[in-house]
């Protein structure tokens, strides 16, 4: 009988720390999207170091949603050291993160690292071999560097999975004139113009090919 009573109380003990332990934790869900909420809030008014702040007094590295918010937030207050180090800590913690490789690029960019812009978005590509974003911006810091056979690939790739996106058809016709590939070029800036009627850059791009 005295067993049984030391196995009752043991097993309401455990009840007992196991209730404090789960009351305990929606405890902290709420300070942590009281803080998120604050971020936001601070954010719209563009007050992004208070933003910053707001989070760090609930900050817990191993937090893939906080560590990807600082970074972004770090970025717009300027602070791109810091920035690319919270994004860096999110891709650790999620390895697959294609957001957090986005966000990192921002910092990089901003701080001259193009190198690590570039080995960023390779990363994404092995991840998602068709992301938009990052086959734009290859294509982009290629052309920019008059690469222009590398900026061809990403955005015929791009044209191939977009036909009728203005961004891409606009970059991808640049690029074929920039490698004389005017009969190419012409077709695809006035593919470019149906999508956006009068757009100033593909009618220069038409009135230079004769």
């Amino acid at each position: 009988m005295e067993i049984l009573i030391k196995a009752t109380h043991r097993t309401v003990l455990i009840f007992l720390m196991l209730f404090l332990a789960l009351f305990a934790k929606a405890q902290d869900y709420k300070t942590i999207q009281e803080a998120f909420a604050s971020s936001y809030t601070l954010e719209k008014a563009e007050k992004y170091s208070a933003a910053v702040e707001s989070l760090k007094k609930v900050y817990d590295e191993s937090s893939y949603e906080m560590n990807v918010r600082l970074g972004w937030l770090s970025y717009m207050s300027g602070n791109f050291v810091e920035s690319a180090t919270y994004y860096n800590r999110s891709i650790l913690l999620k390895p697959y993160s294609v957001e957090a490789r986005l966000g990192f690029v921002y910092p990089a960019a901003a701080l001259g690292n193009w190198e690590q812009v570039i080995n960023r978005y390779n990363e994404i590509l092995k991840i998602d071999a068709a992301n938009y974003t990052a086959n734009y911006r290859m294509g982009g810091i290629y052309y920019t560097r008059k690469d222009f056979a590398k900026a061809y690939k990403y955005f015929e790739k791009l044209v191939n999975m977009y036909p009728f996106d203005y961004d891409a058809l606009h970059m991808y016709a640049w690029t074929n004139f920039q490698m004389g590939k005017l009969r190419e070029a012409k077709v695809l800036f006035n593919k470019a113009l149906m999508n956006r009627p009068g757009d100033a850059s593909c009618l220069e791009g038409l009135s230079l090919i004769k």
